[in-house]
């Protein structure tokens, strides 16, 4: 991760107050991780890419629109399953980030530690940052 980019990406989930943040950028019609903060290792090891369609990321990536997501806490055992998310929480937000021919380039997220709801105002903070993408 480029000190630029770990600069932005806390800048970013300070904007949307969350407890972890991550940026996938598209690479062959995948969402490969690019950059992450305040994830657990062993756990940013196994979400080092997310095909696309699984998971928060390949959500927001297959309907190109944000996706608001709850329920994202691991399973009994403590491990996080292909397609899951980063960080034990129940609320996350992720944004697909478009190019300037419309493509998208990279999907950026934030996850909660506890259930909630995302206001409109919030959302649109969240979404703001998201576009200063690096």
């Amino acid at each position: 991760m480029t000190n630029e980019t770990s600069v932005w990406l806390t800048e970013f989930i300070q904007a949307g107050g969350g407890v972890a943040g991550t940026v996938h950028l598209r690479e062959n019609d995948e969402l490969v991780l690019s950059a992450a903060h305040n994830i657990p290792p062993r756990v940013l090891k196994q979400v080092d890419r997310i095909p696309r369609g699984k998971g928060m990321a390949g959500l927001a990536f297959e309907r190109n629109d944000v996706v608001n997501t709850c329920n994202l806490q691991t399973d009994k055992s403590g491990d996080v399953q292909p397609g899951a998310k980063a960080v034990k929480a129940l609320a996350g937000i992720a944004i697909p980030v478009h190019a300037a021919d419309g493509e998208i380039r990279a999907i950026v997220g934030i996850a909660y530690a506890e259930q909630r709801d995302i206001s409109g105002d919030e959302l649109e903070g969240i979404v703001t940052a998201a576009k200063k993408l690096p």
